[in-house]
């Protein structure tokens, strides 16, 4: 992990040893948070634990999504998480989303920045 400079081979162990390092999941997490500096692994992370065990892992994707915000500043990759972690409708949810996800809320807030809360 201390040759990982942007989080990728981090996300790559996860990947090549899911279910084996379930165990390390909140450090392999912290170091992707710790080395992503544009929130791209960070979110792809999330995505790929959301896709592999919604349940099993959902602490550890809330804080994924929690840090791509304040890494993501031009809204490249976190629009991804809404339809990814959310469904493609969360357009049609997006007001009671709001009320039972507060990273849910805060993604939608700066993509449609235009749309009142």
């Amino acid at each position: 992990m201390n040759s990982d400079t942007d989080g990728l081979l981090t996300y790559e162990y996860i990947a090549n040893h899911m279910g084996s390092c379930d165990e390390d999941m909140p450090v392999l997490a912290d170091n992707i948070i710790r080395v992503d500096m544009t929130g791209q692994i960070t979110v792809s992370a999330a995505l790929y634990l959301h896709a592999t065990g919604a349940e099993k892992y959902r602490e550890i994707i809330d804080k994924l999504i929690a840090a791509s915000l304040s890494k993501d500043r031009e809204h490249k990759y976190i629009v991804d998480l809404l339809s990814g972690i959310w469904g493609e409708d969360y357009k049609l949810h997006a007001e009671e989303l709001k009320q039972e996800s507060d990273n849910f809320r805060r993604i939608y807030k700066r993509v449609y920045v235009n749309d009142i809360i």
